[in-house]
């Protein structure tokens, strides 16, 4: 919501991004580390016995019921974005950082708590602790494969990434119309969660005037946005209509076309 500012011609949209690849470097990864270490010497020191293992149990089952129903919460928000894609590919393709995040720290929560209470209860039945060090060891590794789920998922966002192929092929449905051809090429991306930046080449026919180009392309931009919502800005760059394959001079030759 903050404003753009002249540093910022863009706005902030991306501190989103940024605060959630902090969550993935410091709670996960410290996390990790953490219990990678404490597991190591607990089985290293391999203590006789444990210290009071039936608090730790009623602690660990409390902790479970209350980390269900946080997942169940997150499940329930995700499902309402999530549309028919599968879970990977939501965590994969949102561009939203902080239902993946949330879905991910309530896993990894409550498949530790499962390995906690797995390791104290062998540890108690069968007077060995060793259970205890490598339920530990499991939950520094869980920790440890989120966090480089969750680091590269945000660091893709952060430097930025385009539309989906399929918003790609509503903006391009969109834009061709009255006095616009085809679409000689487009790049998107998000500038926050909310926010696409839309930058477009289009053809026009070569009989246009240009009062009538002002006008198609305010129309192409209108027809973008109530395709694709989150489409705020939008820069098209009229050019004469030329056969697929033939480019103006000076112009990239690596830039993909659209028919």
């Amino acid at each position: 919501r903050r404003a753009a500012t002249e540093e910022h011609p863009f706005g902030y949209g991306r501190d989103r991004y940024f605060y959630a690849f902090v969550v993935a470097l410091v709670l996960f990864t410290l996390g990790s580390l953490f219990s990678l270490y404490e597991g190591y010497h607990k089985l290293r020191d391999h203590e006789a016995t444990l210290d009071r293992p039936q608090v730790a149990i009623v602690i660990l089952l409390v902790a479970v019921g209350l980390e269900s129903f946080s997942l169940r919460t997150a499940v329930v928000e995700s499902n309402e974005v999530r549309g028919d894609s599968s879970w990977f590919q939501f965590i994969r393709r949102a561009k939203a950082p902080e239902l993946p995040v949330v879905l991910l720290e309530d896993t990894a929560a409550l498949l530790g708590l499962v390995f906690a209470l797995a390791g104290v209860g062998m540890s108690w039945a069968t007077g060995d602790t060793v259970w205890d060090g490598i339920a530990t060891v499991m939950i520094g590794l869980l920790l440890g494969v989120i966090a480089v789920i969750l680091i590269v998922e945000t660091k893709s966002l952060l430097i930025g990434e385009g539309a989906s192929p399929q918003t790609l092929d509503k903006i391009v449905a969109a834009l061709v119309g009255p006095g616009v051809d085809r679409v000689i090429h487009l790049r998107t991306e998000y500038l926050g969660p909310d926010e696409l930046l839309v930058a477009a080449k289009i053809a026009i026919p070569r009989t246009t005037v240009m009062e009538r180009v002002a006008g198609a392309i305010d129309d192409a931009e209108r027809r973008i946005r109530q395709a694709v919502p989150e489409a705020r800005l939008i820069y098209l760059e009229p050019d004469l209509d030329r056969p697929v394959g033939r480019r103006a001079a000076g112009a990239d030759p690596d830039a993909p076309e659209f028919e």
